[in-house]
């Protein structure tokens, strides 16, 4: 009888969901960690990474790993309640075992931004990948410059990770700028009103030697980026995630192909100068 392969690209690990968070009425995050000790002392990965997450009897999906890579006890993702794996997954409570594969795909290069300032941009659900750069900056914080936040949503309670964003506003030469759409404000909303694009032209970001990450709704980082340019970045300083073309992660499958190269194994993340050679409606 042949040895039995467990070498299998395609079998997840056994994830503990260790903590649940609801954020908005269709958000959440969880907390999870290998349920095989020997897995969770060799596993790590860099910020920027994916992973895939799986509600065993209903498939999976693809996530960015939310969490620092310095927390070595847990890994985070968050996502949106949108379809046939969120809603399983939606269902899952502490204490229960979901799957898990990765880490998966290219990382923000934080090494190479040392020293330099930093812009996070982000719209709506497009914190969580943001939001693992930000921790370890903060975490690394004589590493790097300015670190300057802008986060918008469509209404107040569409905004995540609300009490993480007023906890990074304390740090030293760090600013937060919470926005939401007009009509999406309350009457006790101290924050900017107008969308995204609109909010990062207003706020008088210095840019000089910056890196951007922005991350959003494609129609967000469309009218963003004309921003950055007037400001003075770079193509090659502007960052970005296609996390949404990820598909089986190991560019098996072929689904994340577009134009030369495959997401799942050139990207997630590209600069802008990259993203210009891809075929324009990826972008």
């Amino acid at each position: 009888m042949s040895d039995v392969m467990t070498d299998n690209i395609y079998q997840p690990d056994l994830m503990e969901v260790v903590q649940v968070r609801q954020h908005t009425p269709d958000v959440r995050s969880m907390r999870v960690r290998f349920l095989d000790e020997d897995k969770a002392k060799a596993f790590s990965f860099s910020v920027g990474q994916f992973g895939i997450f799986s509600a065993f009897g209903y498939g999976e999906s693809t996530f960015n790993i939310c969490s620092s890579s310095t927390w070595k006890d847990f890994i985070e993702f968050c996502f949106r309640r949108t379809g046939r794996v969120t809603d399983a997954l939606w269902r899952v409570q502490e204490g229960d075992t979901i799957g898990f594969r990765g880490p998966y795909g290219n990382f923000y290069p934080m090494d190479a931004w040392k020293g330099r300032n930093l812009i996070f941009i982000g719209g709506g659900i497009a914190m969580p990948p943001i939001r693992c750069a930000i921790w370890y900056a903060l975490e690394n914080r004589k590493d790097y410059g300015d670190i300057t936040i802008v986060y918008g949503a469509r209404a107040v309670k569409d905004l995540v990770f609300r009490d993480e964003l007023e906890e990074w506003a304390k740090h030293e030469r760090v600013r937060v700028v919470q926005c939401v759409d007009p009509g999406g404000e309350t009457s006790d909303w101290k924050g900017e009103i107008g969308f995204v694009p609109a909010v990062v032209e207003r706020a008088n970001i210095p840019a000089d030697d910056a890196i951007a990450l922005v991350i959003g709704p494609p129609i967000m980082i469309k009218f963003t980026l004309p921003v950055l340019a007037k400001m003075g970045l770079a193509d090659a300083d502007i960052y970005t995630s296609l996390e949404n073309r990820m598909k089986c992660g190991v560019g098996k499958c072929g689904r994340c192909n577009t134009g030369p190269v495959y997401v799942c194994k050139d990207g997630p993340v590209f600069t802008l100068e990259q993203m210009k050679t891809l075929p324009a409606d990826d972008m």
